[in-house]
């Protein structure tokens, strides 16, 4: 008999109907008592030849509906190597069909990237040996809030991810930036180690992962609208990493994101703060065209409408980086589905590419090393 089921780390969906496995009704949960659901994470067993029909009744209903336009949903039966498999979007239901070849089958939004993970991430990185960990505090349920920092050098660098659980090709990113650091015979990552001091926050809301929430934390806070004001009850993790940073001041500043819509890896950054210059945005503009330049995956010609300047929303963490500590902030955002400008349709955007991504803004970062600055 097929079975469906979520309880566990990670995991999102809710059973309507799972009689019939040609005929499977299923829902999104949201993320605790906010509006906020798109993220999915759910096992299927007795599933070894069974054709299944697994149909999402909510997905016109969720944060980002055209994100299922031309998208597919990811499988694995190893929780290691996730493919892609038949999906469509009528405008209301996301219906995935797949034919398992073994009894267990677990599907997702996208690969997902769980707090068990992290946890493995963390450890891996104080193996190396060429980290130091430190606890900054604790979420809203009380988990660990991580930094990991490498190098010794003068300039203050930051790496920040999840801030949206559900964005889970950013802990596969900065499983990219912690291997690539943590190797002691990279050439980029001894060079920018003795020229930077990399502080690195691989997962920003803990709580929200382990919920299999989209956007949310425990306490339904957008992280990510919460850097002007953030307080212990609402936002503690924000709280915990605008401190730390007061202490080591920031440089530069790389937050990582997915988007659900635009096929595209793009940066989203700063011209819309107060009294924006044009020595300001400089390395900005230049670290989008380095990056273009060392990796196929990203461009520069599709992203967000650049605000205005004076109009920029500094409850984000580029904005309220950028403005306080006059630096070059920018927030990364990566594909669920594939890239428009460089598709690999067999796997789409993938862990894979995520991490060879993250070893390209590494080098960018050396490239520009005497770019990075506060006070501009």
């Amino acid at each position: 008999m097929v079975h469906i089921s979520s309880r566990f780390d990670s995991g999102n969906i809710e059973v309507v109907d799972a009689a019939d496995p040609s005929a499977i009704r299923l829902t999104i949960a949201k993320d605790g008592a906010t509006d906020f659901l798109q993220w999915f994470h759910f096992r299927v067993s007795g599933a070894r030849g069974v054709p299944l029909t697994l149909r999402i009744e909510n997905a016109g209903a969720t944060s980002y509906p055209k994100g299922w336009e031309d998208y597919r949903a990811v499988a694995s039966t190893d929780r290691n190597t996730w493919q892609r498999v038949d999906t469509a979007y009528d405008g209301k239901t996301l219906t995935i069909t797949h034919t398992p070849d073994a009894d267990l089958i677990w599907f997702a939004y996208f690969a997902p990237y769980s707090l068990e993970q992290h946890e493995d991430l963390v450890a891996f990185a104080q193996a190396s040996g060429r980290a130091s960990v430190e606890r900054l505090g604790a979420s809203v349920d009380g988990r660990d809030l991580d930094l990991l920092t490498f190098g010794t050098g003068a300039k203050p660098l930051w790496v920040i991810a999840r801030q949206h659980p559900g964005e889970s090709m950013t802990g596969w990113f900065m499983e990219g930036v912690v291997e690539r650091l943590a190797d002691s015979s990279d050439p980029v990552a001894n060079a920018l180690m003795a020229a930077a001091t990399l502080h690195l926050v691989p997962n920003m809301n803990p709580d929200g992962v382990y919920r299999g929430y989209l956007r949310a934390n425990a306490a339904g806070a957008n992280l990510n609208r919460e850097w002007r004001a953030p307080s212990l009850e609402r936002s503690p993790e924000v709280l915990h990493v605008i401190r730390r940073m007061e202490q080591t001041g920031v440089a530069m500043c790389l937050d990582a994101h997915g988007d659900e819509g635009l096929p595209y890896n793009f940066i989203a950054g700063y011209e819309g703060v107060p009294n924006v210059s044009e020595a300001h945005l400089a390395p900005l503009n230049r670290y989008r065209g380095e990056l273009a330049r060392l990796s196929p995956d990203f461009q520069t010609k599709v992203g967000y409408p650049k605000p205005q300047p004076g109009k920029g929303n500094l409850t984000t963490s580029t904005g309220h980086i950028a403005n306080t500590f006059r630096c070059a902030a920018m927030t990364l955002e990566m594909p669920f589905k594939d890239t428009a400008n460089n598709p690999m349709p067999v796997v789409g955007w993938s862990p894979e590419r995520c991490r060879h991504l993250a070893g390209h803004c590494l080098e960018a970062m050396l490239v520009m090393i005497d770019d990075w600055e506060s006070g501009l």
